[in-house]
């Protein structure tokens, strides 16, 4: 019988020699169990956890799963009435709950350093006759970086995302059967570091021991992991990476935030990339994008300039970036207000944009500025020259987020649009504003023409349907502390 992976176009002779070395790795490492996981439309992991035996078949023939995974809101509650006439006409593939097939990447596989004789494969979704689902988010990135790539560049992005840690105290209710709801309670927790003493090399060493498991998690799984440091918050650390193409960074950034949670809770810790958890005098997470441009043909950054333009000053886009740079960010701006709710989520994450809180506010850029939506850092000449948006939640997909970077960047290249002059007061009154909630990030996605067209409108009715079900929950909930405890903090 024809592989699947053969019948979806995908199985070359270089595929075939990558899934009989992973079959090696699999015997000779002594792996039971191996996870076969992928990322659904929030950024978490999912899937299933096959036999040695049964993971080499699937490599070649996938697994199936259920299609209703792709169709859950934060709670995990379906968005549409599958088992209803009707109810999911316009996903009619997904009717009645049908099956789907994950087929993994035999290349992305990785002995899990948490879990005894357990590895761990990346998949993506596959209709059963063989075409790809395009509501898949990792597909919805490789289609922008293919466009990106038609127009001669690639996407270079690092990295910096802050999170929480905490040590749990008591896990009876999170997992009491008396307690049990739908989503269920997170443990009690106490924290790691008191806060407000910003890197400081004392509260390094009083959260050294999850720390410690972060970097070993981190660099056992092959990611590039270059500092770890104290934020400003209560029990409130941050992570950076080295910069990669943006599919790599992407895929990094789920294994991370997966592989962490894991590893710190085995050892009684609780992280949450939750933006604000539900504790008093907190202070908000952030993921930092710092991306810049790739000249495909000479692997140039082609956001560097060597020289600034003429009669520029540093309030002058095109002063720090080149002409193609100064374009890119000019299409940043252009769509900041619809890319929002992609690089923010969560009803949690807006109530992190306040003033003069290292997070943006308006639609702005900014010279090495860090209440900026934008920052650019850099100078001529400097190789290093990017732009950091700062607008993203550590919760977010990152497939959707480093999409709807590209697409607005491209949008600014196509037009050749150019930026204004830099503030230098981003939380001056006057400016245009960001979307202040989901619901009004939704609505400022779907007002977004050029944004809709290239994510595809099929995939934005989507998207938004998913999040709009957690819009109404939330609204129904009488205790909206509470529902973000159990909606986030439990399980993001």
């Amino acid at each position: 019988m024809t592989p699947f992976a053969q019948r979806c176009g995908i199985h070359t002779a270089e595929r075939e020699a990558a899934c009989e070395r992973v079959a090696r790795l699999i015997e000779s490492s002594g792996i039971e169990l191996v996870r076969f996981g992928w990322c659904d439309a929030h950024g978490m992991l999912r899937g299933k956890t096959l036999t040695a035996r049964a993971a080499v078949r699937a490599l070649r023939d996938g697994v199936g799963m259920v299609g209703t995974l792709m169709l859950k809101d934060t709670a995990d509650r379906t968005a549409w009435k599958v088992f209803e006439p009707g109810g999911a006409a316009e996903l009619p593939a997904f009717a009645g709950a049908a099956n789907l097939m994950l087929l993994p990447e035999p290349d992305s596989f990785v002995v899990l350093p948490w879990q005894e004789r357990t590895g761990w494969l990346r998949c993506q979704p596959w209709f059963a006759d063989g075409t790809p689902v395009p509501l898949d988010t990792r597909r919805v990135l490789q289609t922008a970086l293919a466009r990106l790539a038609q127009a001669g560049h690639g996407l270079k992005t690092g990295l910096e995302v802050e999170l929480h840690i905490y040590r749990i105290t008591d896990t009876r209710p999170q997992l009491d059967p008396e307690l049990a709801t739908w989503p269920g309670l997170p443990p009690m927790v106490e924290m790691i570091h008191p806060g407000y003493n910003l890197q400081a090399e004392a509260m390094m060493d009083l959260a050294d021991a999850p720390l410690r498991i972060v970097q070993r998690t981190a660099q056992a799984l092959g990611l590039p992991l270059q500092s770890l440091e104290i934020e400003l918050g209560p029990s409130q650390v941050e992570a950076v990476f080295d910069a990669t193409d943006a599919l790599t960074a992407a895929d990094q950034m789920v294994l991370f935030r997966n592989g962490v949670r894991q590893a710190l809770h085995r050892a009684g810790y609780h992280a949450t990339f939750m933006c604000r958890p539900p504790f008093p005098n907190i202070m908000s997470s952030g993921w930092h994008l710092h991306q810049s441009l790739v000249d495909l043909k000479t692997g140039r950054n082609a956001c560097m300039r060597e020289a600034p333009a003429p009669g520029t000053t540093l309030a002058d886009a095109t002063h720090t970036l080149s002409d193609a740079g100064a374009h890119w960010l000019a299409g940043l701006l252009a769509h900041a207000r619809g890319m929002t709710v992609l690089c923010t989520p969560t009803i949690n994450g807006f109530a992190r944009f306040r003033p003069n809180a290292l997070a943006p506010q308006a639609v702005l850029w900014g010279q090495d500025n860090r209440g900026a939506m934008l920052r650019v850092v850099g100078a001529a000449g400097d190789g290093a020259t990017r732009i950091e948006n700062r607008v993203g939640e550590p919760a977010a997909n990152p497939y959707l987020y480093m999409a709807a970077q590209i697409h607005a960047g491209l949008d600014g290249l196509a037009h050749a649009t150019l930026p204004p002059p830099a503030s230098e007061s981003p939380y001056a009154d006057g400016n245009e504003k960001l979307p202040t909630s989901l619901s009004e990030g939704l609505d400022a996605l779907r007002a977004d023409g050029a944004l809709c067209q290239s994510l595809g409108e099929d995939f934005v009715r989507y998207f938004c349907r998913i999040k709009q079900s957690e819009i109404d929950r939330h609204a129904q909930a009488e205790d909206k502390t509470d529902f973000e405890r159990r909606e986030y903090f439990a399980r993001t």
